[in-house]
This record gives structure tokens, C-alpha cells and sequence, in this order.
């Protein structure tokens, strides 16, 4: 039997599973850190990245959970919705900053803030209010940060200002990350299983080094935000966890979301497209009060989507503008699960909210809202560097590994895609419902003079 071009199932790259820390939580990290190990990879010199031992991944987040402070008082409380006065949370900040001391836990995780679903703007007082449910939170032995009743992923101050400090740079290019292999690498892979042989029975994994060797590694691209931020290590984490639970690689452990190889067997497939799924944003119209002073944000946040690769003579490739059937069932499938996959993998809970704050971000300029409340956010977007954020060692490109599955008419090929974020899409659906400012009103009597408050 002879091995056509590119007839590989999965070729993907190696465990990525990214987490942060602020600049806060550094103390007792140096030694980890100067190994350049960030959650659960290790990256050396050349951007290379490899898996973190479980004993590495301990001592990371034993470290951590030292220098972590749980929430107390009414902030140990879930509730459905608390406020966060962006005017206040700056005055946190400055006063920080001019005591010399570390942001503090509740400031790090944004009082446990795990939804944005609503923006008030509060002219009287020159503030912009955030708003959602939040819970107290624990640290993971992966690293991750959620909430102790539902599991989901805790809000980061650090995301928050990267997705604010973005907005412009965002405005043309927009955010987005992908893992690609090179054009060389699929011409070298092409010409290899050109001259491949199987004899009937034979098992194809015998290939296996010597296409990993052909192939090279995958890049990593970004787009939009700061390479070395922890913004930018969730979307390249998130990517690459997607493709993983797309190609049996890793489990997804929901129910009902078995793996696009599982769905694929048996089909016909075709040796020169390769499928490729992307994350998105995935909101509801925006709702507004009349004088949009109160905003709204409602859905799932993130959605999955798909499109077939064509792969040329030369290694390149081009969208084909269609998708493969099992390829959409998929992605439609993994969208609908989505809200459980997340408290499964903590990574696309990462993604959600940093979905909610760039929405959010892109609200606040393009409806001038800094500029209604008369508020002046430059601390927060960064404009003097006044919060000190953690650099991480930059991923640049990851070892491919491989694995395969034969179809009806031979082997699918590698899966590719990443996520694009468009929030200037999300802002510009809007529609006036009245309950908004109901909302509003009832949320800015009940404020305190804390820079926090639950209704």
C-alpha cells in the first residue's frame, strides 16, 4: 500500500497547560522561574517548550499557594453578582504602588470575579462598575486558580490590563493565536511518504520518528497582545488543548464530547485537506439602557469553528472555504459542551473570561465610556507602566508528536487553526432593553466604600 501526501491523522504538538502568576506571587519562585517554568512547561532558550514533570508542577504550585491569600469575610461568600468599581480598584493600585508593597490576592483574582455580565457607568461618582457572580477561590495542583463551589475559572487583574492596554492594537489586526507547522516542514513530510510502503497489516506508527523528524516543529503565532503575557500563554494554551481533545490525544472528560477521530472512522477522507478549528467569540446582541449608561453582556462566551485546509505540491496552504461534515459536527459538538469542558480543562475557562474582559474593553472605548463617567483609566491600561505584570519566557514553537487512524479510503491528515478574538464584532450588536437600568440603579445603591460590593 502506498502512503499518499500527507495522509497523517494527528499531528500535533506536545502538552502545553499554561498558567500565571502575578508579580505579587513571585516570592519563592525564583529558582522555578530561572528554569523558565511557567504551569506546566518548561521552555529553554530557544522557545522550545516540553512538558513540566509532575514533581516540577508541585513545586510550582506549592510555592504559589504559599504566597496566596484565601478570601475572607463576605468575599468568602458566592453570590451572583458583585461589583467591581474600576475607580476604586485604581486607587488600590496607586496605593500599592506607593507603599511598595505586593497587589494583594483579592486585588490579583479581582474578588473572585469569574463572569463579566455587566458595565455600569457611574458619572456622578467618575467610575465604571464591572459586574458578575463571583466566589472565593483555591489553587489547583495544575497551577489553576478557580472557585471553591463551582469550579470555574477565577478573573485576573493582569488579563484585565492587557485586554484594556490592547484595544488599539487590536483595532486592525485584531487578537489571535495559532500553532502552524511550516511550509517546509509539510513539502519534507510530502516527500517522504511519497517513497513510504505499507505491506497489508503493517502498523504505520513504524514511521512515526522519521515523519516527526521530516515534519519539524510547529510555530507558535500571536497577534495583538504582549507575547510574553499571560494573556497570550492562555490562548496558545487553549489552542493547543482544543486540537488535543480533537485528536485523542488528551480526554475531554465530558460526556457526549468524544474526540473528532472517534467520529471519524470508518469516513472517506481526503489526503489533501486537513481540518482546522478555531475559538471565537460567541455572544448574544448587547443589551443597553436608553442612555447607555448600563450595558449588558449575555452567551456563552466562546464558540468553536471549522474550515478545511488545502495542502499544495509546495507545503503551503489555503482555505478551502468549506468544511468537512464530521469536522463541523465537531466543532458544533464542542461548542455546546463548551460550559462543561471548561470546568474539565481550566484553560478554556482562562479563555472565556479573557473573551468577557476583551469585550469589555472594546466597549469601554469604542462607546467612550471612560469618557461618560469622566474617569481617567490610565492606570489600568497601562499608560506608565504603573502595575508591575509578570514577563513570561516566550513559547516561539513546540516538538510535533504523532498518531494514527486509518479511514475507508486512507489517513486524514494533521489538524491545525488556533483563536481569533474579534470583540469589535461583539460591541457593535446592540439593542435598548429597559431592565438594563434597573440593574443599574439597583447596583449602584448598594455600593459601599469598599472598591467591591455584592447586591
Amino acid at each position: 500500500m502506498e502512503f499518499g501526501p500527507l495522509r497523517i491523522l494527528r499531528f500535533v504538538a506536545s502538552v502545553i497547560a499554561v498558567i500565571g502568576v502575578s508579580a505579587s506571587l513571585q516570592a519563592g519562585l525564583n529558582n522555578i522561574q530561572g528554569r523558565q517554568s511557567v504551569g506546566g512547561v518548561m521552555i529553554d532558550a530557544e522557545g522550545m517548550v516540553r512538558n513540566a514533570t509532575l514533581a516540577e508542577q508541585h513545586e510550582l504550585a506549592n510555592a504559589a499557594r504559599a504566597a496566596l491569600k484565601q478570601a475572607e469575610g463576605e468575599m468568602a461568600e458566592a453570590t451572583e453578582l458583585r461589583m467591581i468599581s474600576l475607580a476604586k480598584l485604581q486607587r488600590q493600585l496607586q496605593a500599592s504602588r506607593e507603599a511598595g508593597e505586593p497587589i494583594s490576592s483579592e486585588v490579583e483574582f479581582l474578588a473572585g470575579l469569574q463572569r463579566i455580565e455587566y458595565v455600569f457607568v457611574d458619572p456622578d461618582k467618575q467610575d465604571i462598575i464591572i459586574a458578575g457572580p463571583a466566589e472565593p477561590w483555591k489553587m489547583l495542583d495544575d497551577g489553576s486558580v478557580v472557585g471553591t463551589v463551582s469550579g470555574k475559572s477565577t478573573m485576573r487583574l493582569a488579563d484585565l490590563i492587557v485586554a484594556l492596554r490592547t484595544v488599539e492594537d487590536a483595532r486592525n489586526g485584531g487578537i489571535s493565536c495559532s500553532i502552524e507547522p511550516t511550509a517546509d516542514g509539510r513539502q519534507r513530510l510530502q516527500n517522504l511518504l511519497r517513497n513510504v510502503k505499507l505491506r497489508p497489516g503493517q502498523n504505520p506508527a513504524i514511521y512515526e520518528a522519521s515523519m516527526k523528524q521530516a515534519f519539524g516543529p510547529q510555530m507558535i503565532h500571536l497577534n495583538g497582545v504582549p507575547q510574553d503575557s499571560r494573556y497570550a500563554r492562555v490562548l496558545v494554551a487553549a489552542d493547543f488543548e482544543m486540537k488535543r481533545v480533537a485528536m485523542e490525544l488528551a480526554p475531554s472528560h465530558v460526556a457526549g464530547l468524544p474526540s473528532y477521530l472517534q467520529m471519524a472512522k470508518n469516513s472517506r477522507h481526503n489526503a489533501s485537506q486537513n481540518p482546522r478549528w478555531w475559538m471565537a467569540c460567541n455572544y448574544d446582541t448587547m443589551l443597553k439602557s436608553e442612555d447607555a449608561l448600563a450595558w449588558k453582556l449575555s452567551g456563552q462566551g466562546v464558540k468553536t469553528l471549522t474550515d478545511q485546509d488545502l495542502v499544495g505540491a509546495d507545503g503551503d496552504v489555503k482555505a478551502a472555504g468549506r468544511s468537512d461534515k464530521i469536522a463541523q459536527t465537531w466543532a458544533e459538538t464542542m461548542t455546546q459542551k463548551y460550559p462543561e469542558l471548561a470546568q474539565k480543562i481550566h484553560v478554556f475557562g482562562d479563555l472565556q473570561n479573557i473573551m468577557d474582559m476583551t469585550v469589555v474593553a472594546t466597549l469601554i472605548t469604542q462607546e467612550r465610556l471612560d469618557q461618560k463617567a469622566g474617569i481617567d483609566l490610565s492606570l489600568l491600561k497601562q499608560e506608565s507602566e504603573a502595575v508591575e505584570l509578570t514577563s513570561y519566557a516566550v513559547p516561539k514553537a513546540l516538538h510535533p508528536q504523532c498518531s494514527f487512524v486509518r479511514g475507508r479510503s486512507g489517513w486524514t491528515v494533521t489538524a491545525s487553526g488556533g483563536v481569533d478574538i474579534d470583540a469589535f464584532s461583539v460591541v457593535e450588536k446592540q439593542t435598548v432593553n429597559a431592565a438594563v437600568a434597573t440593574e443599574r440603579e439597583a447596583s449602584l445603591a448598594a455600593a459601599s466604600d469598599r472598591w467591591w460590593w455584592n447586591r
